[in-house]
């Protein structure tokens, strides 16, 4: 292989595997995703699938009730922002209490839900709960106008965007509980009484809802809980029983066992986990029946390529022994570790420097970062890198500093996975630069990802981000 194509490998590999030690580094996750975030998630160039959505927790909730733009003297929200009173006499359709949450509904989840409990319904029982948009008119009940929902206790009747009512669910008075959500997997909106669901609708209004109360008989009275305190309603196992739909949805898709055979191989494979591997070829030979018949085409490029090889590099970055790891480097890919200026060099200098840290030899870490880091100073896109390393020896407790992410045994894990791509790399049958990077077991998922966030941003960027992590918690729950 020609130094220039070497080159080429090396800041392919060192460009993306660098970027995701920023991504760690900086945990600069985006609110919300546009069209270009999905393709570039699909990207072979961009970062790693995102195997959580932390983003989505940072999405604002509702907590209290919105005490400025309100009905005005048709209704009063207490000091608590929880409790709504109606203080006159009801007169007019239009003398509605209405009161809307401080903000509106998330939507990056799988449902939102919250509940009011009346403390007392008034003359007539005319409470209601709902959901409305943003610049809805705050003096009528939700489900009036346009653009809202509303499940009203005087008539149990569901109000959809129009005066008249449709059977629904029961009344509802003084000592219910009552409460409302948004599923946005099925795009339906649900409404309980007394920790039961009553009924579901179609959600088919554009743009966020806002949780919304309505009072409108005197001396009503309702207590609003966003999430604070205990769900009368079963959350949880209403989740459950929605991920329970989805799973079944998903087992009804037949896969070959021999397709996921080669996924699973080609992952070992990619790895360089070469004892796993040959446990995993035997159970193959050994299970009834046994999977016949495979091969690796359009599975794994590599195949069997220094797997040794990388086999041996791979335990000795994550055992610490970087020094070897270079060492080998040298011996067998020479090419590979030849400009010492280098992303790979850069992550194994780093590595060997965190390694000295770990082990409390500080003095060795000041020289050895010294002598070898020096060269990368001056190079902006390592900049920050070196930094964060570097910023290690200013903490007497560096695992639980900013840059402890540093000592976590991912870190290794990603100088490991590194060093085996641009090993990859070298492989002189290679066809597709880009596949050296992750296995196929990989792509599945970020493609899976990206799907997810496609139906996101068609469903107006509502509903999950796809979560690994969540799906296996889930499974092993």
């Amino acid at each position: 292989m020609s130094s220039n194509s070497n080159h080429q490998h090396d800041d392919l590999v060192g460009s993306y595997f660098l970027q995701l030690w920023r991504s760690k580094s900086k945990s600069a996750a985006t609110a919300s995703y546009s069209k270009d975030d999905v393709e570039m998630i699909n990207s072979d160039t961009e970062t790693e699938y995102q195997e959580d959505d932390d983003d989505d927790d940072d999405e604002p909730v509702p907590t209290e009730l919105d005490t400025v733009n309100s009905s005005g003297g048709f209704s009063i929200v207490l000091p608590d922002k929880l409790s709504v009173q109606y203080p006159s006499v009801n007169l007019h359709g239009h003398d509605v209490g209405v009161v809307q949450a401080n903000c509106p509904a998330p939507v990056k989840r799988l449902f939102y839900y919250f509940e009011i409990y009346v403390k007392n319904a008034g003359a007539k029982g005319n409470a209601a709960i709902g959901f409305t948009t943003e610049g809805f008119n705050m003096r009528r009940q939700p489900g009036w106008e346009a653009n809202s929902f509303g499940y009203h206790g005087d008539d149990g009747l569901l109000y959809r965007g129009q005066g008249k009512g449709e059977t629904f669910g029961p009344a509802f008075t003084t000592g219910d509980t009552v409460g409302g959500g948004i599923n946005y997997a099925s795009q339906k909106l649900f409404f309980t009484k007394n920790g039961q669901v009553v009924g579901t609708v179609e959600k088919d209004v554009k743009g966020r809802l806002y949780p919304t109360v309505a009072v409108h008989s005197q001396n009503e009275e309702i207590t609003v809980n966003f999430g604070k305190d205990p769900f009368l309603f079963d959350i949880k196992a209403y989740e459950a029983t929605q991920r329970a739909k989805q799973d079944t949805s998903i087992e009804k898709i037949s896969i070959p066992q021999i397709a996921s055979y080669g996924i699973v191989r080609s992952y070992l494979q990619h790895y360089g986990y070469e004892e796993t591997l040959n446990v995993f070829d035997e159970a193959n030979q050994t299970s009834v029946p046994p999977i016949t018949g495979f091969h690796d085409n359009g599975f794994n490029e590599h195949a069997m390529y220094a797997l040794n090889h990388r086999k041996i590099i791979r335990k000795l970055i994550m055992d610490g022994q970087i020094d070897d790891a270079i060492g080998n480097l040298n011996k067998w890919y020479p090419d590979t570790v030849q400009d010492e200026t280098s992303a790979i060099c850069l992550m194994l200098y780093c590595q060997k420097f965190i390694e000295l840290i770990r082990v409390g030899r500080l003095e060795e870490a000041v020289d050895y970062g010294r002598n070898r880091f020096e060269k990368f100073y001056n190079m902006k896109h390592y900049e920050d890198l070196v930094k964060d390393c570097a910023a290690l020896l200013a903490y007497g407790e560096p695992n639980s500093s900013p840059v402890g992410y540093l000592l976590e045994e991912s870190q290794r894990e990603k100088v490991a996975d590194a060093v085996n791509a641009l090993i990859l790399s070298t492989n002189p049958n290679l066809k597709d630069q880009k596949s050296c990077l992750h296995s196929c077991l990989e792509t599945l998922l970020r493609q899976l990802t990206a799907c997810f966030l496609q139906k996101r941003l068609l469903n107006e960027n509502q509903g999950e981000a796809f979560s690994l992590q969540r799906v296996l918690l889930t499974k092993n729950s």
